[in-house]
């Protein structure tokens, strides 16, 4: 327990500990860098022993570093080995980055707010604000999409009583906060790679390290922050403007159904439980973005030809861990 608490302590004070180093390449000197910048350092660059004078290295993330880290697989076990491998790895590192920033969070919560609280006001907007365009022609093709398919169903058997409990089976409690953690992602999650890992590549993570600013504190808390407020507002935004318009195809298509019956049926499917399990999914899916992008923005030291392959490893890794919390508060919603 001494030795566990010991690097969880290092971990959240930011304390220099025994994993690597980064140098510079224009002195001769060398600093640790935080642990949060250091989780990959010694697995992120192949190793150079064994390489003959005058062959080119591939870089850390090419085309062909697959290859030229090793051999083909020679069976589908062992191929499926290095992907478990592969992934058992990311979750380390996502997950003690995860540990970093919680830490970050509450120790420097009233730190610098001069700085910090624009910043986040600036990835609020970014994650909500800016996408309210894209999110309101989605929430408007997504109440089509469901009354469309509903209405054909519920009219050949007369159960247009059901159609309220239908839309919030489908649109609050799945569709919904799934596609604007979608929209996030491919919108401000990537472009959070980009600048994180552009700013890493250029050195600039390690300046403020030298100039003794936190950049888990400058970079990472107000994207976190920001991403999940951003995410909670946009996921309620697009599901009202669903639920809204779902009425109105359905008036389209001439459904036997008055205003006051179907937000009468909204209102009867809902529960309390929803608007929790609602809120604590969007909140979820917004740390988990921001998790995974910065942490592949940061976390690893990369050049700019890398920054793409990092951003693809980003967008995949969150739909996964997404889609996992998703199937989570499913089971939820089965057993209560």
């Amino acid at each position: 327990m001494g030795s566990r608490h010991g690097f969880l302590t290092a971990l959240w004070d930011h304390e220099p500990c025994e994993m690597a180093e980064i140098r510079n390449p224009k002195s001769e000197g060398s600093w640790n860098a935080s642990p949060a910048l250091q989780l990959t350092e010694a697995t992120s660059r192949p190793s150079l022993a064994g390489v003959q004078p005058g062959t080119s290295v591939p870089p850390a993330d090419s085309d062909t570093t697959f290859f030229w880290r090793s051999s083909r697989p020679r069976s589908s076990v062992e191929l499926l080995g290095r992907v478990l491998i592969r992934f058992l790895a990311a979750i380390h590192g996502l997950g003690a980055f995860a540990l970093i920033t919680l830490g970050v969070l509450f120790s420097k919560l009233g730190v610098a707010r001069s700085i910090i609280h624009p910043l986040t006001l600036l990835q609020v907007a970014r994650s909500g604000l800016r996408l309210l365009p894209l999110a309101s022609f989605l929430a408007v093709a997504l109440g089509l999409i469901v009354i469309g398919q509903t209405v054909s169903v519920l009219s050949r058997v007369g159960a247009h009583e059901l159609l309220g409990t239908v839309m919030v089976t489908a649109v609050v409690r799945e569709l919904g906060p799934l596609l604007t953690a979608l929209l996030v992602l491919c919108r401000a999650g990537t472009a959070t790679v980009v600048e994180l890992g552009t700013a890493r590549a250029l050195g600039e993570v390690e300046a403020l390290e030298v100039l003794g600013i936190d950049p888990i504190h400058y970079f990472v808390s107000p994207r976190v922050i920001g991403m999940c407020v951003g995410m909670l507002a946009l996921t309620v935004y697009l599901i009202l403007g669903a639920l809204v318009s779902g009425y109105l195809w359905a008036f389209l298509q001439d459904v036997p159904l008055r205003p006051g019956d179907y937000f009468r049926q909204l209102a009867e499917a809902l529960s309390g439980l929803d608007f929790i399990l609602l809120a604590a999914k969007s909140l979820g899916f917004g740390w988990i973005i921001a998790i995974v992008t910065c942490y592949h923005g940061l976390a690893q030291p990369l050049s700019l030809g890398e920054v793409s392959g990092a951003t693809v490893r980003a967008v995949g890794q969150s739909i996964i861990f997404c889609v996992l919390l998703e199937a989570l508060f499913i089971v939820v919603y089965l057993v209560s």
